[in-house]
């Protein structure tokens, strides 16, 4: 080990591991460190029910992943990632057993909502199409750490995103496209009327046109080990049951790149208050089961897609995310759901299904939401209850134990509402440096934000090496 490392990570999830990458891809020295005894953070899989049942405990559908430019540029096909593709990205049944769709296909998403809202809707992602590399670069490289390649499509992205999802719904006269549109804006956990949430609700929509919402071959876990045999080749090492506590039981560096939460960041550097105004948003309630059969939904293309919404009207969604950002565990929750096993056999035995379902609960609530999902996905597949063998349960205070980052359960790492959204963990130009200048953070506390796609850690990379380049 040289006596003075360039830089070193502490968090081995997705964000860090990219930030490793990207610096050791530039030649520069790096180790990271990981307080549990596997990497991962939330792209990881694991036997959570029976033998031979392989559940992702957090992300499972990767619809940024797959169009990620900082994934697109690693060769990580060559380590084992391949993308799996249902044959429907989402669908969102109703309870008359049809379904609004989120189709590769512009014209099939679009004939879904019906006459009245398809024309409105084609004509809504149509200065988008074909522009997805483009646009994802810009958009997801905000702030200042890349010049926009389009800054015309970027700045009509802005003029159709900023505004709250509320606003971009009034576009369309029927439920169907405005309930689909609600439900997309909520994988943040962001109520609907918040500062640029109609750009949350976009973005997932022309991802699934551009590149579809894929899983990855054999669970999430794939998408981490292929980062570190990815680092380990270019040189950089991965310590894993190492917690840090405090900055001096480091190597001695050049630089430090936290993936963790920025109050930990800040406890572990001592900075003090710095991000004593960073808000953790609300939770929730996840359920992993092992399945005897494909969930038995009434409408036809909630059987194809690898993602199925739960919670038709856009009332129900508003009013769940309301109740939950508001501390009430709502009765009647809005549902998001995975199925890895129409796409993947080698997720469960021969005949069987992996499930993945959860709802929004407040931040640290200690309750059991079971009764209530379970209600919630029999109204739209009767008999679900009959098909299930196992399941395990993670409410907030499990998810915190899973993942530090996850404080008081938020697994978006931070409120994804009001200006928190765009500009996370602080009100800066730099969001990834912090008062010592050494030491950065790259979690999705940072832009562009939760998911499982690497920019925060790439974003935070070119932090990095430009104070390495200046320091000599």
């Amino acid at each position: 080990m040289p006596s003075m490392l360039d830089a070193v990570v502490v968090g081995a999830g997705p964000n860090g591991l990219t930030a490793a990458v990207e610096l050791a891809r530039r030649g520069f020295s790096v180790e990271v460190f990981e307080a549990r005894d596997t990497i991962g953070g939330g792209a990881r899989t694991e036997e959570l029910t029976l033998p031979g049942f392989r559940h992702d405990p957090c992300s499972a559908v990767h619809p940024l992943g797959a169009g990620s430019p900082a994934f697109n540029a690693m060769p990580l096909g060559r380590y084992g990632l391949e993308w799996l593709h249902a044959e429907l990205p989402m669908a969102h049944p109703w309870d008359d057993g049809t379904a609004a769709v989120l189709s590769r296909s512009v014209a099939e998403t679009a004939a879904s909502f019906g006459s009245r809202d398809a024309g409105t809707y084609r004509r809504l992602v149509a200065p988008y199409l074909g522009k997805w590399d483009t646009l994802a670069r810009d958009f997801m490289s905000l702030p200042l750490t890349a010049l926009p390649r389009d800054p015309l499509t970027l700045a009509r992205f802005g003029i159709d995103g900023l505004p709250p999802s509320t606003w971009l719904m009034r576009r369309f006269r029927d439920e169907k496209a405005r309930a689909l549109f609600a439900g997309l804006v909520a994988h943040v956990i962001a109520p609907l009327g918040g500062i640029a949430t109609g750009a949350v609700g976009l973005v997932f929509a022309l991802a699934a046109h551009a590149g579809g919402w894929p899983m990855a071959r054999g669970g999430s876990q794939s998408i981490s080990d292929a980062l570190a045999a990815y680092l380990r080749d270019l040189g950089g090492t991965i310590h894993t049951g190492f917690e840090v506590k405090r900055l001096d039981e480091l190597p001695p560096a050049r630089s430090y790149v936290f993936d963790t939460s920025p109050t930990a960041l800040a406890r572990i550097a001592g900075l003090g208050r710095a991000y004593e105004n960073y808000r953790y948003g609300a939770s929730v309630f996840k359920i992993d089961y092992a399945l005897d059969g494909a969930v038995p939904w009434t409408a036809e293309e909630a059987r194809r897609a690898g993602t199925v919404q739960v919670g038709p009207s856009t009332g129900e969604i508003d009013t769940a995310l309301r109740q939950a950002s508001g501390g009430t565990a709502p009765e009647t929750p809005f549902l998001i759901t995975a199925q890895p096993s129409l796409v993947d056999p080698s997720r469960a035995p021969e005949g069987k299904q992996v499930f993945w379902a959860y709802g929004h609960v407040p931040q640290g609530w200690d309750g059991d939401l079971t009764e209530a999902i379970e209600r919630q996905i029999e109204r739209f597949a009767p008999g679900f209850r009959d098909l299930i063998l196992a399941r395990a349960t993670a409410g907030p205070p499990e998810l915190a134990a899973r993942n530090a980052n996850y404080v008081g359960g938020d697994i978006a790492c931070g409120a994804a509402s009001g200006l928190q959204l765009v500009l996370r963990p602080k009100l800066s130009l730099f969001p990834y440096a912090t008062k010592h200048p050494a030491v950065f953070i790259c979690s999705s506390a940072t832009p562009p934000g939760p998911g499982v796609h690497g920019m925060s850690g790439h974003n935070a990379a070119k932090a990095v090496w430009r104070h390495l380049r200046v320091a000599g």
